[in-house]
């Protein structure tokens, strides 16, 4: 079990290579995106973490272009599913067609087949075509007319959704977005970013970055993410803040009246691998309490669901989440 001085020395070595080559992916995508590295920070730690993240902002901000260029930088298949509330699960899933030639029916995989997918405005879409989706995200397969299909691996959904427009779309019931593993938001840039922007796509079109990393040195990065070291402390604080979402009071903290119901387990678990995928991205080899305290709000913010009382005063997850990382004790 890992946990010696020798053993940690041995992968902070290669958490710093692994750093250097994410560094890479880092300074390819700023020739394209201008700003937001949190937010490419945080896409990145999702894919490290082998898990899905929904990207939310207004309409504008590049949310589309960061997940392409990222699909550019990773040398992975990309598809962009535009969601709209007509599309049918065998738009994006496939379906069986007959082959007068060969007088036999044959499978056409539809774009759910790549290994980057773009879910683009994901609530506009019916509530059949979201389940053919979440069979996709948890599963990695597809089950077209009786026949399942793994998909490719890497296998990523970025999922966006426009906070401001309601009618019209499906709110993405609670088990869907649960298996989302970080919910970004994504602000607008600063005015020195918008006079950048400016300067970048009013002139010639950048292109696409070359490739950094490749298929199969995503799915060893994933590999390693998975054996960075967790001392039981860090492990149990993890626990302690997604517990606190469930049970405040134990906590000493206040807020039975605003939680409906806390985070599940499933929210414990994407804390402590987002949390090893951000030490990675720092070139350590084992989890610091402050990396779980950096991924908490994008873990949390969509699986504390508040009572209709704390809505109603305008209160946020956020808000939730804050007063929980105040409270309980740092190891």
């Amino acid at each position: 079990m890992a946990g010696t001085d020798t053993e940690i020395s041995a992968l902070n070595r290669q958490a710093r290579e692994h750093a250097a080559a994410l560094d890479e992916v880092r300074s390819s995508m700023g020739t394209v995106i201008v700003g937001q590295q949190a937010v490419v920070d945080q896409v990145l730690t999702a894919v490290l973490a082998g898990g899905h993240a929904l990207l939310e902002g207004v309409p504008g901000i590049a949310k589309t272009l960061t997940i392409s260029t990222l699909a550019h930088c990773l040398d992975c298949t990309f598809a962009r599913l535009q969601f709209t509330p007509d599309l049918l699960p065998a738009d994006i899933t496939g379906t069986r067609i007959y082959d007068r030639h060969s007088a036999a029916f044959r499978t056409i995989q539809g774009p759910i087949f790549h290994q980057i997918i773009l879910a683009d405005e994901v609530n506009r879409a019916p509530p059949k075509v979201q389940s053919a989706l979440l069979e996709a995200m948890q599963e990695r397969q597809v089950t077209i007319q009786g026949e399942t299909y793994p998909l490719p691996r890497p296998f990523f959904v970025l999922a966006t959704q426009n906070p401001l427009e309601s009618e019209g779309t499906y709110p993405l019931p609670e088990a869907q977005l649960d298996r989302f593993m970080l919910k970004i938001q994504m602000d607008y840039p600063s005015l020195d970013e918008e006079v950048a922007i400016l300067d970048r796509f009013t002139a010639d079109q950048p292109d696409p970055p070359a490739p950094v990393l490749d298929a199969a040195n995503v799915a060893s990065l994933q590999s390693f993410v998975r054996s960075v070291y967790v001392d039981p402390g860090v492990k149990r604080y993890a626990a302690q803040l997604v517990d606190a979402t469930r049970h405040p009071a134990a906590y000493g903290l206040d807020l039975g009246p605003m939680i409906a119901f806390g985070a599940s387990p499933r929210a414990s678990l994407a804390l402590l691998l987002c949390g090893k995928a951000h030490a990675v991205l720092a070139g350590r080899g084992y989890v610091a309490p402050d990396d779980i305290r950096a991924l908490a709000p994008a873990v949390l913010r969509h699986r504390v669901l508040l009572t209709f009382e704390a809505e109603a005063d305008d209160i946020f997850p956020e808000e939730v989440v804050r007063e929980i990382l105040a409270v309980v004790e740092v190891p």
